[in-house]
């Protein structure tokens, strides 16, 4: 598949690994200036331009990641492992549709909408238990409380069990990106809890129907009777892992962008409702959670003269694709007002393993916002702002402390 029928082949540039993960946005941006592909010192091609994602995404092209990214780590049993085997975030074909497809009517836009109600009212519990008492730990206090409060309301874990509910949820999540192996055993003992926990709600609801989320699942998965009882578990514990850490990492990056450019927080501030789209939509942009999307491509592929055999690494960049200038003026700069954006952003992936949770993370995020303008429209950054690091898969945020006024 070429780009261009007259186009000349040439080798890819080489990407400067260490340089791309420090300051990956100045970097990738003066890589886009050169050219549309560029490679890894371990041979992974990465796309910097936003008009060829949809083809990389496409599954006549390439196809998602599977047991490979457990293999390179000489990973072959475990609660990861199985998390890996038993998932449709990394599974492809019929095999992905047969296991998404009990979740698919859950995660609507529509559904989805019916929770903002309920971020707005846990939005405003936090803010009101910490407003005027000094600095507060946002990453941990705010951004994580409101996604996992949220979505073990919508399994039905019962209020007591949040806390300790939480912290496997942030063990495991980190099994999805890049981690190291002594954080192995803690991500396993994560996962492990989470599964078992998921299991336990499951096991509840066939004992003693409700007419909620977790039942509708179950019943759905018990109709279609096409999945084994650790694919049911791990499709749940999937949604649960895949949206934690991105809204958190998200809800920061947009109030931090927010807190940084005081015009546009006071636009907020003064009408919530007309900008808390916008808002979430730039900051997504700007310094987004995902950092780019792995494939292997099914097909020899040519962009721009740059040839990508059949059988490797292509790497979406994320970072690269929602700053390339073709597709955003300015693209450095942080602005809500920003008109004729993309139909679809990027930051969600796209393709047939475009996020499931799009709409509620959306919603997370936007109301989140919403109702600090509008409770604390003087909350103030303490400290430095915090840093988004990595160039690839899910991105780690550092540190962000606030005060709510």
């Amino acid at each position: 598949m070429s780009t261009s029928a007259a186009a000349v082949r040439h080798e890819p540039m080489l990407i400067d690994s260490a340089q791309s993960y420090e300051t990956p946005h100045r970097y990738y941006r003066s890589l886009q200036d050169k050219g549309a592909v560029a490679i890894t010192d371990i041979g992974v091609f990465v796309v910097l331009k936003h008009k060829y994602m949809d083809m990389l995404l496409d599954n006549a092209n390439t196809r998602q990641f599977e047991l490979e990214g457990m293999m390179l780590r000489g990973i072959s049993s475990g609660p990861l492992y199985e998390f890996y085997r038993d998932s449709m975030l990394f599974s492809n074909g019929d095999v992905h549709k047969r296991r998404r497809a009990p979740m698919v009517r859950t995660f609507a836009y529509k559904l989805m909408d019916g929770v903002r109600p309920r971020v707005r009212e846990i939005a405003a519990e936090v803010i009101e238990a910490h407003k005027g008492k000094g600095p507060v730990n946002f990453l941990d206090a705010f951004s994580r409380a409101i996604p996992a409060r949220i979505i073990a309301e919508i399994i039905g874990a019962p209020p007591e069990d949040w806390p300790q509910f939480s912290k496997w949820v942030a063990d495991a999540a980190r099994g999805i990106g890049f981690f190291s192996s002594d954080d192995l055993p803690e991500i396993n003992a994560g996962v492990a809890a989470l599964v078992d926990y998921v299991k336990g709600l499951l096991e509840a609801r066939a004992g003693a129907p409700r007419e909620d989320f977790l039942t509708s699942y179950a019943q759905a998965t018990a109709a279609a009777g096409n999945l084994d009882e650790n694919e049911v578990r791990n499709q749940m514990s999937g949604v649960i892992l895949a949206g934690s850490d991105t809204t958190r990492t998200g809800t920061a990056s947009v109030l931090s962008q927010l807190l940084q450019h005081k015009d546009q927080w006071e636009m907020v501030c003064a009408d919530p409702d007309k900008w808390k789209k916008a808002a979430v939509e730039e900051g997504l942009r700007f310094d987004p959670p995902v950092g780019s999307v792995p494939r292997f491509t099914l097909r020899e592929l040519e962009i721009e003269g740059v040839v990508i055999p059949e059988g490797r690494v292509v790497s979406m960049s994320v970072l690269a694709g929602l700053r390339d200038p073709e597709v955003y003026p300015d693209p450095d700069r942080f602005d809500i007002r920003r008109e004729g954006l993309p139909r679809w952003n990027i930051a969600f992936g796209g393709g047939a393993h475009r996020c499931l949770g799009e709409a509620l993370a959306r919603a997370e995020m936007e109301e989140a916002i919403a109702t600090i303008a509008r409770l604390a429209p003087q909350t103030k950054m303490i400290g430095k702002p915090p840093t988004i690091k990595g160039a690839a898969a899910i991105r780690h945020i550092d540190a962000m402390t606030v005060e709510f006024g």
